[in-house]
Formats: structure tokens, C-alpha cells, sequence
């Protein structure tokens, strides 16, 4: 087993991206889940900003059309199995950003993550909450784990 097995089977690193919105999510995720609070690296959660060491890619905002081509690129880019989860309202269902008719797609807003990429975890909210974020992560570790 090479280094680079051996760390991946002990830690769990997610990448986040940020495809439109307000940043609410990503500020969230990054200054509570992964702050001293919530902790999540005392449980081997890490953020990574390579999608090639990525376990879990962690998508927040609606997918706008800037963004859709290199979110597609940083989805192929992971190793398999390929784990999203989908994080915040933007994400899940265009939140504020649909168009006036309240349907996706728009002009800028190409869709929620899900019509881009497949979603594994959806967690909800406006910001989402450090324990929802949590919740989402545990949910995918069967099928992380049963990747071995």
C-alpha cells in the first residue's frame, strides 16, 4: 500500500466549490464546521483544494453558467467513487436566484446541482447549519467506506 492509500483510508477530505450565490454556505462550512467549534478535523475531515485528493466534493450556490463547465471538470477530475454533496437551498433548488416564474433554467442560473452532476447528500438551508453539514457527511460514509 502506498502513502497516498494509506492517508486516504484514515482522513476524509472534502473539496468545496462555490458556484454562485451569496456565500453564506461557504462561510459557514468553512468557519464553523471546520473551525474549533464543531471540529470536524479531530474526526479526520479535511478541506482540500485539489479535486484529485478529494473523497467528497461539497457544492454550494445554484450552478450558474459560468460555472457549470468547470464544475463538471472538478466532478471527472475526483477519483472514484465520485461522492457530491449538495449544500444549501441555492444548491438544492436555485434558492433566490430562479427567475421570477420561480422555475430553473434561467439565463445565468443553469440549475440545482443535481441537474449538472449526480447529488449523493442534499442538505438543506439558508445558510445551512454546521450540524446539518455534519449530518450530510455521515450519511455518505457508507458508501465511502464501502469503496475499499
Amino acid at each position: 500500500m502506498g502513502i497516498k492509500s494509506f492517508a486516504r483510508k484514515r482522513a476524509i477530505h472534502l473539496m468545496l466549490v462555490y458556484t454562485g450565490g451569496c456565500n453564506g454556505c461557504d462561510i459557514e462550512i468553512v468557519n464553523s464546521v471546520l473551525s474549533p467549534r464543531f471540529d470536524a478535523e479531530q474526526y479526520k475531515v479535511f478541506l482540500t483544494w485539489n479535486p484529485r485528493e478529494a473523497d467528497v466534493l461539497v457544492v454550494t450556490g445554484p450552478v450558474t453558467a459560468l460555472n457549470r463547465k468547470p464544475l463538471e471538470a472538478i466532478y471527472e477530475a475526483i477519483p472514484d467513487p465520485k461522492i457530491v454533496i449538495a449544500a444549501g437551498s441555492c444548491a438544492l433548488m436555485g434558492g433566490v436566484y430562479k427567475n421570477i416564474h420561480g422555475d430553473i433554467p434561467s439565463e445565468e442560473i443553469e440549475g440545482p446541482v443535481d441537474q449538472i452532476i449526480p447529488v449523493d447528500a442534499k442538505v438543506p438551508g439558508c445558510a445551512v447549519r454546521p450540524q446539518d453539514v455534519l449530518s450530510g457527511l455521515v450519511s455518505i460514509l457508507p458508501k465511502l467506506l464501502d469503496s475499499d
